[in-house]
C-alpha cells in the first residue's frame, strides 16, 4: 500500500526542481517500464498492478529496490498519464560525467530544442539510426522530463543525453560539423560523411547566431510545397536518413 508520503515523492518527480535534487526520475506505462527494467539503469521503486506484475520475469524483478502492488487509479494518482493500467517505475538518474565525444561515429547535438515532445521523438529517431550519443545545450528540455521520456517510447535506455555549452564542444573538436540552416546546401546532394556531428537548431529560431561559426558543412532540406517550415524532429529524421542512405 503507498503511503502519504511516497505519494508526495512520486508526485514530486514530475517537476524538475525534485527530480535533479533527488537524482530520480518517473517512467511509466508498460512499454517505458519494460524496456527500463532491461537496461542497466537502477531502479528503486516499481508500483505495478498484479495483472502487470504476473507478465514480468523473476529476473527482471529482482533487479527493483521495492515492489509494490497499487492499483490503476493509485497510479493515475501519482504519474502523469491519464490511464495506466501497467506500472510506474521510480529511476536513479546516470551520472553524465562520462561523457566523451565519439571520433568514429555520428553524433547529434541539440540547440535550444525545448519543446519535451520533439526532444523526445529526436532521441527515438536517433535510436531507430543507431546514434546513441546526443549532446543537448543547456537550455534544452530535460531529458528526464516525464514528456520526455514517454515520447522516446523507451529508446531512452539506448542513447545517452549530455548536457554541454555547445561553443565549448565545437571549439575543441576535429570532426566536421554539419548544420541545418534554410541557407545550406541541398541535401540531396551533400557529400555526407560517417562521422562527425550534425546540430539542429530550436523548433522556431533554428540555430543560434553564435553557432553558425562552427558549422562546417550547412545542410538543407529543399521545400517542395507551400509549407513554412519542418518541425525539428521531423527534419532531423530527413537529414539523418540521408546520412544513412
Amino acid at each position: 500500500m503507498l503511503s502519504k508520503r511516497l505519494i508526495k515523492y512520486f508526485k514530486s518527480l514530475q517537476l524538475k526542481k525534485y527530480r535533479h535534487q533527488e537524482r530520480k526520475f518517473i517512467v511509466e506505462g508498460a512499454k517505458g517500464v519494460s524496456e527500463v527494467l532491461q537496461s542497466d539503469f537502477t531502479i528503486d521503486f516499481l508500483l505495478t498492478t498484479k495483472a502487470y506484475a504476473e507478465l514480468l520475469p523473476v529476473d527482471q524483478l529482482s533487479r527493483v529496490k521495492e515492489v509494490i502492488e497499487v492499483t490503476e487509479s493509485e497510479l493515475k494518482m501519482v504519474g502523469t498519464f491519464q490511464t495506466n493500467s501497467a506500472a510506474l517505475a521510480i529511476v536513479s538518474m546516470k551520472n553524465d560525467s562520462d561523457f566523451i565525444l565519439p571520433d568514429d561515429r555520428l553524433v547529434l547535438a541539440l540547440d535550444d530544442v525545448r519543446d519535451p515532445g520533439n526532444l523526445g521523438t529526436i532521441i527515438r529517431i536517433a535510436d531507430w539510426y543507431g546514434i546513441d550519443t546526443i549532446i543537448c545545450s543547456l537550455e534544452s528540455a530535460d531529458f528526464y522530463n516525464p514528456k520526455v521520456i514517454n515520447a522516446s517510447m523507451g529508446s531512452f535506455t539506448r542513447v545517452r543525453v549530455y548536457y554541454r555549452n555547445l561553443p565549448e564542444v565545437f571549439m575543441v573538436t576535429k570532426l566536421p560539423v554539419y548544420g541545418a540552416l534554410l541557407s545550406g546546401e541541398n541535401i540531396y546532394k551533400s557529400e555526407l560523411t560517417s562521422n562527425g556531428i550534425l546540430l539542429m537548431g530550436n523548433e522556431s529560431q533554428g540555430i543560434a547566431p553564435d553557432l553558425e561559426q562552427y558549422i562546417s558543412h550547412s545542410l538543407h532540406i529543399p521545400r517542395r510545397g507551400g509549407a513554412e517550415s519542418l518541425n525539428v524532429a521531423i527534419a532531423t529524421a530527413v537529414i539523418l536518413d540521408n546520412f544513412f542512405r
